[in-house]
């Protein structure tokens, strides 16, 4: 279990990695091992990735997160585990790709390097992830199909936010913390909140199997 965190600001204003690492550090319980944050400008966006890590198939450094490739036009956080990782790993070798890890996350980063969003179609796991390709001025989101790992965003005027947790958003100075009354009888009902919305007005989940 890992935790992702991240935001991608559109009106101008930098990411403040100090407010990323704060979004991780709430994370902390579910990645203990290493905190990793990286913030930067590409054109219009102003992009901040933050990853709470829990080792567990590459046990090395060089598998902290946020992931880059080499370039640094493309970054990776990801939460969960791809079962596949090995076969897909072994068709990107045979095309030339390179790895410097033996982490699901590496092969998840190749992937989408070599095929963009039609990877999703290609993964075997319980993943939540955030994609950023400077490339393309795109921010990916994804959650596997049946929805074991978790992930929350919020979208405003001027930001889009995203979490394994909510808690991790409201670290944010700028994400109220407004209860959604509306969907607090489907909570006494049911016992929780229906996807997408939550029990805060602003903030959703991704459902699962959807990108």
């Amino acid at each position: 279990m890992c935790g992702i965190a991240g935001v991608m600001r559109w009106d101008g204003r930098p990411v403040d990695p100090a407010v990323i690492g704060e979004m991780a550090d709430a994370l902390r319980h579910r990645g203990p091992e290493q905190r990793g944050v990286r913030a930067g400008a590409f054109g219009p966006a102003q992009v901040g990735l933050g990853h709470a890590r829990l080792k567990i198939v590459d046990l090395s450094d060089a598998a902290n997160q946020p992931m880059v490739n080499e370039d640094g036009s493309v970054w990776v956080v990801f939460n969960g585990e791809i079962y596949n990782f090995k076969e897909l790993r072994e068709g990107l070798e045979r095309q030339g790709r390179r790895f410097r890890t033996s982490s699901d996350t590496e092969v998840l980063l190749r992937l989408y390097e070599a095929e963009g969003e039609r990877a999703l179609e290609r993964l075997d796991g319980m993943f939540a992830f955030a994609i950023w390709d400077a490339r393309a001025g795109r921010l990916l989101l994804a959650r596997d199909r049946v929805g074991k790992k978790p992930l929350f965003y919020v979208k405003t005027p001027t930001l889009f936010a995203f979490a394994s947790e909510i808690k991790a958003l409201l670290r944010h100075p700028e994400i109220s913390a407004e209860v959604h009354t509306e969907a607090l009888p489907a909570l006494f009902l049911y016992g929780y909140v229906p996807t997408p919305q939550t029990c805060y007005r602003n903030i959703q989940s991704l459902p699962p199997g959807h990108w």
